[in-house]
């Protein structure tokens, strides 16, 4: 069974830095791909950044480009969100995401079969 266990959530003020981390266990992840999502209070859920696990391959949401940093250890199954000039409008529970259906990126919510518990980051003003 995969599990993925998201750290690094937190308070911080706008301009500052976070960095996530999500740990993924249960199966050897060879293919496929990692995703991060986030959901503010009363807004769906929403891509933030996307990684595949071979070639590296990057997506990122418009709203984090140039501000964000996917990466992944695939000794590990580690994915990390590297978060700099956090704006409060980037205040919401991020969740870290596992797919291995495909091996292109995924960026679509609903192409994601595995899900962690989600961490709070909150940006203040």
């Amino acid at each position: 069974q995969v599990q993925l266990v998201e750290s690094g959530g937190g308070l911080v003020q706008a301009g500052g830095s976070l960095r996530l981390s999500c740990a993924a266990s249960g199966r050897t992840f060879s293919s496929g791909s990692m995703g991060w999502f986030r959901q503010a209070p009363g807004k769906e859920r929403e891509f933030v950044a996307a990684i595949t696990w071979i070639g590296g391959s990057i997506y990122y949401a418009d709203s984090v480009k140039g501000r964000f940093t996917i990466s992944r250890d695939s000794a590990k199954n580690t994915v990390t969100l590297q978060m700099n000039s956090l704006k409060p409008e980037d205040t919401a529970v991020y969740y870290c995401a596992a797919q291995m259906k495909f091996r292109r990126l995924a960026i679509m919510e609903r192409e994601y079969d595995y899900w962690g518990q989600g961490t709070q980051v909150t940006v203040s003003v």
